[in-house]
Parts: structure tokens; C-alpha cells; sequence
């Protein structure tokens, strides 16, 4: 009987910036970038290198990086949320949040 073992192997990093070791291209491409965020005024650009074996087409790569970009949306919504009802406790109730040397 044969057996079957499925193999992948799948990296995936984000810079948002050039490393060290940089080559004068890697160097040139985030100066661009930079400028590009300086001319926007607001925003960040990140880099996404992956490498996915098997392949898999750029249509399933793009609907993953749009479902965990959801996901990076929803969860700083949630943060936001917090640290706006926070804030509002912080003026609400001062006392709450004042710090009180442990005995």
C-alpha cells in the first residue's frame, strides 16, 4: 500500500521598511515609498513578501490579504471603541483611574 504525504510550505513577512543589509534597489524602492506616504499625508506602506508552495493563483493570495485586512479593520474598530469609552470613563470618573501607592 502507498502511502501519500501532502507537502507545502508557506512564508510570509511584512517590512515597513529596509532592512540593513539592503541592496541599493531595496533601498531606492522604500525612498520611493516614503515619499509617496509623505506626499499622502496619512497612511502607512507596508511591503508583503510571501512564498506559498504549491503554487497558488494571485486571485486566492489577493482574497486572503483582503480577508485578514477585514480582520486588522474589525480589530481596530474594537480598539478604537475601547479606548474612546476609556477616555470618556477617564473624564466621567477620575477617580477610578488615579494611582494609589500599594501599602
Amino acid at each position: 500500500m502507498r502511502v501519500y504525504k501532502p507537502e507545502w510550505r508557506c512564508t510570509f513577512s511584512v517590512n515597513e521598511g529596509k532592512e540593513e543589509t539592503s541592496g541599493w534597489r531595496e533601498r531606492l524602492a522604500w525612498f520611493i515609498r516614503s515619499f509617496a506616504d509623505k506626499l499622502d499625508g496619512s497612511g502607512r506602506t507596508i511591503k508583503i513578501d510571501y512564498n506559498v508552495i504549491p503554487h497558488l493563483s494571485r486571485e486566492d493570495v489577493d482574497t486572503c490579504l483582503g480577508k485578514g485586512f477585514a480582520v486588522t479593520q474589525s480589530l481596530l474598530t474594537q480598539l478604537a471603541h475601547q479606548a474612546a469609552c476609556e477616555d470618556v470613563m477617564r473624564e466621567a470618573k477620575a477617580e477610578l483611574f488615579e494611582q494609589h501607592p500599594q501599602r
